[in-house]
């Protein structure tokens, strides 16, 4: 009895350690710049190119200027793992 509760303890912290990331990996999108400023007012607001997972500041070529993409602000953004452009576009 005492090494089948022990394995259920264990996968049940298995799972919990498993689910964390997934929770903790979230980030807000915004279709507008003025809702990702009211989320985070002291953070820089970037436009994330959602398939590629690469972000462009305001006055760069695609901000706000990608297919699919969103608002979101650059703490989270890199909390998700979520990078600036490499070439400045």
């Amino acid at each position: 009895m005492r090494k089948l509760s022990a394995l259920i303890a264990g996968i049940l912290l298995i799972l919990l350690i498993g689910t964390a990331g997934a929770f903790s990996a979230s980030v807000q999108l915004f279709s507008n710049e003025a809702e990702a400023q009211k989320h985070c007012p002291a953070d820089t607001i970037v436009w994330v190119n959602t398939p590629s997972g690469v972000y462009h500041f305001r006055g760069e070529r695609w901000y706000a200027n990608t297919k699919n993409g969103a608002f979101v602000c650059r703490k989270e953004g890199d909390a998700v793992g979520y990078r600036a452009t490499r070439n400045g576009q």
